[in-house]
Formats: structure tokens, C-alpha cells, sequence
């Protein structure tokens, strides 16, 4: 017989089943993936978040694929649960279009994963876990890998300032006493640590920590919409926090775009950044005097990658 017969009877094992507590139950964590043009990654990658049984669900944000990837998803996912996809939008950014996901979400904790990053079992938990107790605002970030196992750069990082993207744009953070932004080259921290800035290919908000500081800017399309929604969450008076024990296999650069637009999108919302950064003069000042090394460094990767691909495909 099962519990709800026993409920109907009237004797003391039932009014001890009735009195033990409930086991607590996790709170739900829905994926949120935007992509665009991303290649077989995007089913490596999805593969890897429905393995993980502590996800609620995934959603996937078409934002442009090819219609022979849109057909092999579609076959691939309608016999899949937990997956809504979302297409027939157009490319409407990332920053929209992960807005868009968590509009249509339904887990207490929004998970944001970029379609290239594989996610290792028991990480979005972890993510969820390390932030319990925190005030809202809160996000967390955790580890990110290159595919030889090494971390990667934008894990971790400090707050971006005019004066900080201007030393390390300019490369003059190698000097004595001055410091990059990014955090890779300092020892792991061994427990959850309190940083100014995570990777938006792999973070994580409760939604009332998202809805409270109005999700990403739609302003960005593509790129600086991670720093600013951590700087927008620090200034509320949150925590950001990254999680070394939650990784992520991120390959990078998979999108079928070229690396020039790439990093064009990029710098765009680096000057809306910093031109918005604080009023006054002196913040559109110093945009104005970092724009060009902004330039130079950001085509400068463009070209780089640009041959990476053309000598060894990817």
C-alpha cells in the first residue's frame, strides 16, 4: 500500500511517517545558452548539461545557425525533455538573448553557459551551493579550461577601470608594481573567493539577484556585458564570487564569424563601457586616450587568430 492509502488510516505509524521532515529540496537551476554559428561544439555542449542530473532545464537561444544545424538539433532535441528551443528571433545579441532565455525560465537559479563550454558533472551545484547565504545581489563563476586542461584567461579578474584597461592594453601592467586585470598567473584559491569580475561563458545568478540589477544590458551585443553586470552587482552592494571547484571545458572561438568582427563588437562595448563608466570629463577623457591602443591591441588579436585558423583550422 502506498503512502496516500496510509494517509486514510488512523494509526500511530502514520502519525510518524506524517511527522518526519522533509528532506530539503534543491532549488531548480535552468541553463541558459545563447548561440550563433557555434559548429558541433553546441551538442558536445549539450549533451554534457542534460547528463548532469541537477539541471532543471536548458534553454537554447538560437540566435542564427545554419538550417542543416537547425534541422539536426530539432531532431536531436524533440525526443529530449528539459530543452526548449528558441528560434526565428534573428541575431539579437547575446546580452538580449540571455535575457530573453531567463524571461522564459523557470529554476530558482539561472545558469548562463556559453554553447562551446562543456560543463563538468556536479558544476552547476556547486555554482548554486558556494552562493548560499550570500545577500542578493549575488554571482558566482566558476573555473574555465582550454582543452590541454589549463585554466584560461577571464576566469578570474579584477575590476576593469579606464586606468587598469589602459595598462593592460597598452602592456605596461608587466612593469614593477603595476598588475593586469586578469588573475590567471596568481595562485588557485583553494575555496570560494570574492573577485570583481567572472566569465559570462559560465555564470550564475538567483533570479532575484538578476531581476534586481535589471539583467544584462541590452546595450552590448557582443562581449563587456559580463564586466558590467558584475560591476553593476558589486556596486548594489553584492558579492561576485569564483568557484575553483566548478569548471568548465571552454574551447573558444568556435563561432563561424570572422575574428575581425569579433573583436570590432568587442571594442564597441568597451567604449560604451568606459564612456558611461562615471559621469563627468575625466572618464570620456581617458576612453578617448585608450580607444587607439584599445584598437591596436583588440586587431591585433583579430589578425592573430585570424592566421591561427587559416594554418591549423581552428
Amino acid at each position: 500500500m502506498g503512502l496516500a492509502g496510509w494517509e486514510k488510516e488512523d494509526s500511530p505509524m502514520v502519525a510518524q511517517i506524517v511527522s518526519l521532515p522533509r528532506l530539503a529540496r534543491k532549488k531548480p537551476i535552468s541553463v541558459i545558452m545563447v548561440s550563433y554559428m557555434t559548429g558541433p561544439a553546441l551538442v558536445e555542449a549539450i549533451h554534457a548539461v542534460l547528463d548532469d542530473k541537477d539541471i532543471h532545464e536548458l534553454i537554447i537561444v538560437d540566435n542564427g545557425n545554419t538550417e542543416s544545424a537547425r534541422a539536426r538539433l530539432s531532431r536531436f532535441l524533440v525526443t529530449r525533455n528539459r530543452v526548449r528551443f528558441i528560434q526565428g528571433h534573428g541575431n539579437i545579441g547575446f546580452a538580449r538573448g540571455c535575457n530573453y532565455g531567463a524571461s522564459l525560465a523557470t529554476g530558482h537559479y539561472l545558469l548562463f553557459l556559453n554553447p562551446d563550454a562543456i560543463i563538468s558533472p556536479g558544476a552547476a551545484r556547486r555554482l548554486a551551493d558556494s552562493a548560499e547565504g550570500l545577500n542578493n545581489p549575488w554571482l558566482a563563476g566558476g573555473l574555465l579550461r582550454d582543452v590541454e586542461g589549463k585554466e584560461q584567461r577571464g576566469s578570474r579578474r579584477g575590476a576593469l577601470t579606464p586606468i587598469s584597461a589602459f595598462l593592460s592594453f597598452t602592456g605596461l601592467h608587466k612593469l614593477p608594481g603595476l598588475k593586469s586585470i586578469h588573475k590567471d598567473t596568481e595562485p588557485m584559491p583553494a575555496e570560494p573567493t570574492a573577485v570583481e569580475t567572472v566569465s559570462g561563458a559560465f555564470m550564475m545568478m538567483d533570479r532575484a539577484s538578476f531581476e534586481a540589477v535589471g539583467g544584462f544590458d541590452e546595450n552590448y551585443f557582443l562581449h563587456v556585458e559580463d564586466i558590467d553586470i558584475c560591476r553593476r552587482t558589486r556596486q548594489a552592494g553584492g558579492d561576485v564570487l569564483f568557484v575553483p571547484s566548478a569548471s568548465v571545458m571552454h574551447y573558444g572561438s568556435t563561432s563561424k564569424v570572422s575574428p575581425m568582427v569579433v573583436e570590432l563588437e568587442k571594442m564597441k562595448g568597451f567604449i560604451y563601457y568606459f564612456w558611461n563608466y562615471r559621469p563627468g570629463f575625466l572618464s570620456k577623457f581617458l576612453t578617448t586616450l585608450a580607444a587607439p591602443f584599445m584598437a591596436m591591441a583588440l586587431m591585433g588579436r583579430a589578425a592573430y587568430l585570424s592566421l591561427r585558423v587559416a594554418i591549423i583550422g581552428r
